[in-house]
Parts: structure tokens; sequence; C-alpha cells
């Protein structure tokens, strides 16, 4: 059990990471690679991972985190809907005006919702093992390590082996990959919770 968690989370702390450089690669040739572009980038991203916690958070309170479970496998299911992660062709950035409206509007519409729902993995999949009869469900923060390591992991293996590996479109459909791969291992992570005895 613990190991199906830490590889559960280990994924989607990768997701989380690689998605970023990979959807500022995809914006760079349209706006540039000045600071407004990076910060906008950033802020986005931060708020959205807030969003994320605040998410896991609320409902773990209202529910428990049996029917959370439950409510998560439909939100999982939403990404679906936008992926593979692109830049819409009709989307043009303005010539005259501020461009961090338009990036922000393009980040929620492109990442926005797959994003999100990564970003509940971490503190969602804690609350769901701590709430098993496994031995460690008084201590789940060794998944942390698990996060940690998955982050560190797609923060260095982007640059050095995806970017020079892999054509923006494959990694956009191994991104998609990936997605689906962490959608059947939450899938485990759920018969696991549902299976235990409090």
């Amino acid at each position: 059990m613990q190991l199906v968690f830490a590889l559960t989370l280990f994924l989607s702390a990768m997701l989380l990471f690689v998605v970023q450089p990979m959807f500022a690669k995809m914006v760079l040739p349209l706006l540039g690679g000045t600071p407004a572009v990076w910060n906008t980038c950033m802020v986005f991203y931060q708020a959205v991972l807030l969003v994320g916690y605040v998410y896991a958070h609320v409902t773990v309170r209202l529910f428990g985190p049996r029917r959370q479970a439950a409510l998560h496998m439909a939100v999982c299911c939403l990404p679906l809907l936008v992926l593979p992660i692109v830049v819409a062709q009709s989307w043009t950035p303005p010539a005259e005006s501020n461009p961090v409206p338009w990036l922000l509007m393009l980040l929620a519409v492109s990442v926005g919702l797959p994003f999100f729902v990564v970003s509940a993995s971490a503190p969602m999949l804690q609350a769901w093992f701590a709430d098993t009869n496994h031995p460690a469900a008084k201590d789940p923060y060794f998944l942390y390590a698990a996060s940690n390591m998955g982050s560190m992991i797609a923060l260095l293996g982007y640059p050095i082996l995806i970017e020079p590996g892999l054509p923006l479109a494959r990694q956009t459909w191994a991104w998609t990959a990936g997605y689906s791969l962490l959608m059947l291992m939450v899938t485990g992570c759920v018969v696991l919770l549902w299976s235990s005895s409090r």
C-alpha cells in the first residue's frame, strides 16, 4: 500500500513540474522571454497550486477522505476535455496592449484544469493514506519524500533529457499518457482506501 501511494505522489509531482517548462516553451515564440512572461506564468502556477490545496483541504473537511475520493475520481476526468495541452491556433497575442491578461487567460484555458487536478494530489493522497489501517498511516509524511523526488527529477530531467530529446508535440502526448497513468494510480489508491478498515 505504501508503495502505491508513494509512486502515485511521485508521478503527480513529476507531471506538475514538467508541465510548467513545457507550456512555457509553447508560449515563448508568441511573447518572447521577457520577465513579464515568466513572472505571469509563475504567479498563475502558484495561484492554481494554492487553489488545488484549498480544494483538497475543504473537501476532506466537508466529506471525509472516503467520500472525497469518490468526488475526486469524477474531478480527475475533467482534464480529459482539454488534453493534450496545446496553444490554440486561434489565440494570438495582442500587438499593442498589455499581454499579461491574454497570457493569464491562455494559461487558464490551456493548462489550468490539468494543473489544478494534479496540484491537489499531494495533500489529498496524504489524507487518504492517513485514513487507512496501515501501520504507517499515523505518519504519512514519508509521502513528501516521494513527492520531492518526483519534483527534483522533473526539474532536472526536463532541460537535460526531455526538451532536447522530444519535440513539443510528443511532449504533450507523453504528458497526456502520464496523466492517464496517474488517473489509474489514483484509482488504485481509492480502492486501497475504500478496502481498508479504519
